[in-house]
């Protein structure tokens, strides 16, 4: 493998896995600075205010659609990192938008919270208090804090966790529900826990722990690290139980989901480090290799991608949604493959969790990127034919995933 930007003598001093790192953190880099934040950077701002809700794949805005929580958080989490760590004043300045916006029209200022769906005109569409979106607000807005010290930012982020605990969290079984409505009562439509919601509760309140060192807020980290490395995860199989009873009860319908879980394995070990507590630590790490390990064998292709998910039984049908003969895969676990693989080696040094990720970014990398429009195809076929009509932005589809592979890869290897 060649050695972009080192001189023939200082390559020769490395080991072929540290050249193997350097190659693979030059490519993301390139990616994630000259394909993935300047696609956000130049489409994604709206003119009427905030970002558009929906944007085509050629980057063509859809003007009068609706504009997602889960997406503006996650752009608000994008563009603070992008300038915390690469100090481009160009995202402080859309860090700070979509900040102002955030704060401006999705956020609760009766009953506290955000709302789930807003208007393209800022006005509330669909305003219950999806647990979900509400811990990727605190994500969102505590990166800002993280990146500018804004305190109205991390006034907002403890603000919402606060709601969150009060009105989401099972004090009895430990872990948060799926939601409540817009005045934060329960009712039986949000009863049943998940692991996705609970994957970013974890991820939302490590990231606030960074920044705010309340007494309160780490027994909450340390109680979903627990809730993560003993209810959701599945010990025998090394996946993740995606949907559980109030305490913790399987449902029948059994799904592995191999982005979910290797993403997991990375998360979990952050949000151990950022707690703190070496024994905990110690098991995180062990669990992390456990679960790494069983994607690279179930998940992970000979070709370089990632499976999306395996049905244990007959996969449902959703009415209205008509069931493709060929499979899609997503963007999204690609790059949870490449960081989950990454974290794993260091963890291991094991090669083969290197030479997984670097498979795994080959493959991103040839069928993957969008070279004519920029950013990633949203889903590619398994054969790597790009679905070229597939959105770029709407409430799911979103820079989060592919730029944090990016950040991430800065962060763990830096010059």
């Amino acid at each position: 493998m060649a050695i972009v930007g080192l001189s023939a003598s200082c390559a020769q001093k490395l080991s072929p896995e540290e050249q193997a790192v350097i190659q693979l953190k030059q490519e993301i880099q390139q990616d994630l600075t000259e394909n993935i934040l300047p696609f956000w950077a130049a489409h994604a701002p709206d003119s009427s205010g905030g970002f558009y809700g929906e944007l085509h794949f050629d980057g063509t805005p859809e003007a009068n659609a609706p504009k997602g929580g889960i997406l503006n958080a996650r752009l608000l989490w994008t563009f603070s990192s992008a300038y915390r760590i690469l100090q481009d004043e160009t995202y402080r300045t859309l860090a700070d938008r979509a900040q102002r916006y955030f704060l401006d029209y999705f956020l609760d200022r009766e009953y506290g919270g955000s709302y789930y769906v807003l208007n393209a005109d800022g006005s509330p569409l669909v305003t219950q208090k999806n647990t979900y979106q509400n811990a990727f607000a605190i994500y969102g807005l505590s990166e800002h804090y993280r990146a500018t010290g804004n305190e109205e930012s991390l006034q907002a982020a403890i603000g919402i966790y606060n709601k969150l605990v009060e009105h989401a969290y099972d004090p009895v079984n430990k872990g948060f529900i799926e939601g409540c409505s817009r005045e934060w009562e329960k009712n039986n439509q949000f009863a049943a826990k998940t692991m996705n919601t609970n994957l970013h509760v974890l991820e939302a309140f490590t990231n606030l722990y960074r920044v705010w060192k309340d007494p309160g807020m780490q027994q909450q980290l340390k109680d979903e690290i627990d809730v993560m490395r003993y209810k959701i995860i599945d010990s025998a199989t090394w996946h993740e139980i995606l949907y559980l009873s109030m305490d913790w009860q399987p449902s029948p319908m059994r799904i592995d989901s191999y982005g979910h879980d290797v993403e997991y394995s990375w998360l979990l070990v952050e949000a151990a480090e950022v707690l703190g507590d070496e024994e905990i630590l110690a098991d995180t790490k062990r669990i992390a290799v456990n679960v790494a390990g069983v994607q690279i064998e179930e998940g992970l292709t000979p070709e370089g991608y990632m499976r999306g998910e395996k049905f244990h039984g007959e996969r449902p049908v959703i009415p209205g949604i008509p069931q493709e003969t060929r499979h899609r895969l997503e963007w999204w676990p690609q790059a949870e493959a490449v960081l989950g693989f990454i974290n794993a080696w260091q963890i291991s040094h094991d090669k083969k969790f290197l030479d997984a990720a670097i498979l795994a970014w080959e493959w991103t990398k040839k069928y993957m990127i969008d070279h004519e429009y920029g950013e990633w195809y949203g889903n590619v076929y398994e054969d790597g034919t790009p679905k070229k009509d597939f959105v770029k932005a709407d409430q799911w589809r979103c820079p989060y995933h592919n730029s944090r592979m990016g950040f991430e890869l800065l962060t763990r290897f830096p010059d």
